[in-house]
């Protein structure tokens, strides 16, 4: 009688095998593993399953056709593929069809196959076997119908929000409004939207990364969401052709720059956060200059179509997302009167109290609207990985 265990792994495993369509922050596969012969067993490698379609864990979709694609990698022939559905975990199976890979793609093959799924839960499991008999189990879940999209609130998922906020300079002059600002943004993130915040006030450029650092080591679940704001003064040197985050101790006289944060730098960080879904907000002088088109040669108008709400939260749950909005271009911007908010920072109050209207989302597109008119006019736009297609949401609660 064949003896073998299951074990489960994270899939940072698959890194190995760099496959770069699958995100393996988050996520874990499990595999079976034959022991009833050892030399099988000794020369065995694991097959390895990569999802193209759908890429994210959790999915929504309007419609019961849906389809699916994903490779499959193995040193060792592969032997069997299943395709099993059902409602949960536990739950028998709903229906299930095997594979046999061709002759020529029994150690690399990609299966594109469209289904049929009940309204509701569906969980899609794929399992791979060698001619060893290893198996790797794969899944994803798919929700299907409108009550399932319109449900987003209430999905595992975590809204975090950091916010790094300067008043008082060492060698700067001081403003009057990042501070208090701050306070008041993530007041509204906290309390209508669920975010869990932080607030850095004063920071140095070490406290900066050290609290970047911090979010970059976090375990995020594949809808999980950071929301990053900065206030306070910007610079752009001409020489350089970049823009920069002027840090507490920045120094007025620093030709070589290196008391301040360059967005480049900031850039890489932010985008290897391990986050899906990333926004940055920029309330500081030439912010726009975050855009490396803009800091080199300018930036065309963008055009920001705004989709429906099933369209728009599942974009969210399914691409990757990395996008900024500054409240400059290539220019100052104004502190605003004391204790009156700066102009950028009183639009998106704005936008955040109307709680995204009916039907309770805020998305990228309906922020762009509060602030489009505002004189600098603020720019949009992405970075780093950002996928197209993609989106980020406030979800009031």
């Amino acid at each position: 009688m064949k003896n073998s265990i299951s074990l489960t792994i994270l899939l940072v495993l698959c890194a190995v095998y760099v496959l770069s369509a699958q995100n393996v922050s988050s996520r874990t596969n499990s595999f079976e593993v034959d022991f009833s012969d050892p030399n099988k067993l000794v020369s065995s490698t694991i097959p390895v399953i990569s999802w193209i379609t759908p890429v994210a864990e959790s999915n929504y979709s309007n419609e019961n056709k849906y389809k699916i694609k994903f490779e499959i990698e193995s040193d060792k022939p592969i032997k069997n593929i299943q395709i099993i559905i059902k409602e949960s975990e536990e739950s028998a199976s709903r229906g299930m069809m095997s594979v046999q890979p061709e002759e020529g793609e029994r150690h690399n093959t990609t299966i594109e196959k469209n289904i049929t799924l009940m309204e509701g839960n569906n969980i899609v499991e794929i399992v791979a076997e060698n001619e060893d008999g290893t198996k790797t189990v794969s899944q994803r879940t798919i929700r299907i119908g409108t009550t399932a999209l319109a449900d987003a609130a209430k999905l595992d998922r975590t809204d975090y929000a950091i916010l790094f906020a300067t008043n008082d300079y060492d060698n700067w002059p001081d403003l009057v409004n990042p501070v208090i600002d701050t306070r008041m943004i993530a007041k509204e993130l906290k309390e209508n939207f669920g975010f869990k915040v932080e607030i850095v006030e004063g920071g140095s450029q070490s406290v900066i990364l050290t609290k970047l650092r911090e979010y970059a080591e976090k375990k995020y679940k594949p809808m999980d969401q950071l929301f990053i704001f900065f206030a306070g003064h910007g610079q752009y040197d001409e020489t350089f052709g970049e823009g920069f985050v002027v840090t507490k101790e920045s120094l007025t006289n620093d030709i070589a720059k290196t008391t301040y944060l360059s967005h480049n730098r900031l850039r890489s960080i932010i985008n290897n956060i391990p986050s899906e879904h990333i926004f940055l907000a920029m309330d500081v002088c030439f912010g726009g200059t975050f855009d490396q088109a803009m800091a080199h040669r300018g930036l065309d108008e963008d055009i920001y179509k705004e989709a429906t709400q099933a369209e728009m939260v599942t974009r969210k749950l399914t691409y990757k997302t990395r996008k900024y909005l500054t409240s400059g271009g290539k220019e100052y911007v104004p502190d605003g009167r004391p204790g009156m908010n700066s102009p950028f920072a009183r639009k998106l109050l704005e936008a955040l109290r109307g709680r995204g209207g009916k039907d309770m989302i805020l998305s990228l597109g309906e922020l762009n609207t509060y602030v489009e008119a505002l004189k600098p006019q603020p720019r949009m736009g992405e970075f780093g990985d950002n996928a197209p297609g993609s989106d980020f949401v406030f979800i009031a609660r």
